[in-house]
């Protein structure tokens, strides 16, 4: 198989939620669709052999119905399905990730069957992955997904960008053909005062002006490489995991960096991408990035 789209599930609505995003974004990047369960039985087999037999026919039946669902709805899309075996789901994930466009999983809930939690896979795979993560919640992929005019919405540190970061979401505003609401999130410095003597008032405005200046100088060389993308600057006083939540409201999709991890203690993910991950209101894609 060539490039390809991959998507883990496990029978839970957000996993079906994933897979369906995962498979609109394989259309539209023209790559093949992957589904895949990490199965972690394996390795029972000798000590209860019916079990894993059962948990087996179980994971192939709900693979197959997940990718019958996307062929239904894809008919041209090429989809492969397979099981990872293994003791630890967020390891066989990374391997099969590996070479994949991104991975697309749930963010939230119990698997489909009983026992077989999904817990922190999704924010582990986040945390860990070297390749995007989209992080994809049942009722939040429907309402974004439902609005013709949603944007993709990207968090810049304008002061530091991330080029992988700033890239990515343009191409994704470029293959949806939406608007790209680049959002920088900053606030201005705090007045102090000593042994009686307080600084003069902060002029909000003059900062204002400053950071937006600076927005539109990370853009502008995007700007140049995606012409055809419209691009909304937003720089609001807020701190950058609010600023970009509150724009998350009309997204298609939210996209944040994190910084590729150079050990493997702690998840490492980041504050403000944690925070997004966790209250924006649209799928969120975590990129990283050195």
């Amino acid at each position: 198989m060539s490039r390809f789209v991959l998507a883990g599930i496990d029978g839970s609505a957000e996993s079906t939620a994933a897979a369906q995003w995962a498979a609109d974004e394989a259309v539209r990047r023209g790559h093949a669709l992957r589904l895949v369960h990490a199965w972690t039985w394996e390795d029972d087999e000798h000590a209860d052999p019916g079990q894993p037999a059962r948990v087996r026919a179980l994971t192939e039946r709900m693979l197959a119905e997940a990718a019958q669902q996307v062929r239904a709805a894809h008919p041209g899309l090429e989809v492969h399905t397979g099981l990872l075996p293994g003791h630890e789901p967020t390891a066989s994930l990374l391997a099969a990730a590996a070479g994949s466009e991104l991975l697309a999983v749930g963010s939230l809930g119990l698997g489909g069957f009983e026992g077989l939690l999904v817990g922190s896979v999704g924010l582990n795979m986040a945390a860990r992955c070297d390749v995007p993560v989209v992080l994809v919640r049942a009722a939040r992929a429907r309402q974004s997904g439902a609005r013709d005019d949603a944007e993709v919405v990207v968090g810049i540190d304008a002061r530091d960008p991330a080029e992988e970061v700033v890239d990515f979401a343009f191409r994704a505003a470029a293959a949806r053909g939406t608007v790209l609401r680049a959002v920088h999130g900053w606030t201005p410095p705090a007045g102090w005062g000593y042994g009686g003597w307080t600084a003069p008032q902060i002029d909000t405005e003059q900062f204002r002006v400053v950071e937006t200046e600076l927005l539109s100088q990370v853009l502008n060389p995007w700007r140049t490489k995606y012409p055809d993308v419209a691009v909304v600057e937003d720089s609001r006083i807020a701190a950058g995991a609010g600023a970009v939540v509150d724009a998350s409201a009309n997204a298609a999709l939210v996209v944040v960096g994190r910084h590729r991890r150079r050990h493997h203690l702690g998840l490492r993910l980041g504050p403000v991408a944690h925070a997004v991950i966790h209250h924006a209101q649209a799928p969120v894609a975590v990129v990283p990035h050195d």
